[in-house]
């Protein structure tokens, strides 16, 4: 009975965390649909927000209380930016879709390098959403948002080089 009543536990919380994954993906998409312009994101303070050893230093220099207050809108902060670089991807990969009609093979292979990266990295964006609010609910967790800052930059890096293969006189930064 025991086993039992745990399995239709897990099995309805399971469900549930698919659905909010889901509804995040889903209302992030239709936030950035329309979306034409690359937003700048300022990697050192997602650099900061994203470190656990800035958590774990202001969890042993703060009240317990006021450590959950502080990571959550540090959490709130670090979802935001993550938006905005799921954002960016979504853009990214309509830029290097377009690309990848180009007659010049370099910029074939960038835009087919941007493209890789950016589905990557808005996947994992969706992921680690889930992971911030889910912390939101329990602060004491820790995670690392790291593997997104590092996609970002991979993403800021593959871009930049199909912008410039694209027009040289125009540079391509998303990240300030």
């Amino acid at each position: 009975m025991n086993l039992a009543l745990l399995l239709v536990i897990a099995a309805v919380i399971s469900f549930l965390v698919i659905v909010l994954v889901g509804i995040l993906v889903g209302r992030s998409r239709l936030q950035f649909a329309d979306a034409t312009q690359i937003q700048t994101v300022d990697v050192e303070a997602f650099r900061n927000l994203a470190d656990p050893r800035e958590s774990e230093y202001l969890q042993n220099r703060l009240p317990a209380s006021d450590f959950r207050h502080i990571q959550r809108i540090r959490m709130r902060a670090l979802a935001a930016y993550v938006q905005v670089v799921g954002g960016n991807a979504v853009v990214l990969i309509r830029i290097g879709q377009l690309a990848l009609n180009s007659e010049s093979p370099e910029t074939v292979e960038a835009a087919r390098k941007v493209v890789d990266d950016a589905l990557l990295l808005r996947r994992n964006a969706g992921l680690v959403l889930l992971r911030i609010y889910i912390q939101l609910l329990w602060p004491d967790t820790g995670f690392a948002a790291t593997p997104i800052l590092e996609g970002y930059q991979r993403l800021s890096g593959s871009a930049m080089l199909l912008s410039r293969l694209r027009n040289p006189a125009a540079i391509l930064r998303i990240s300030a």
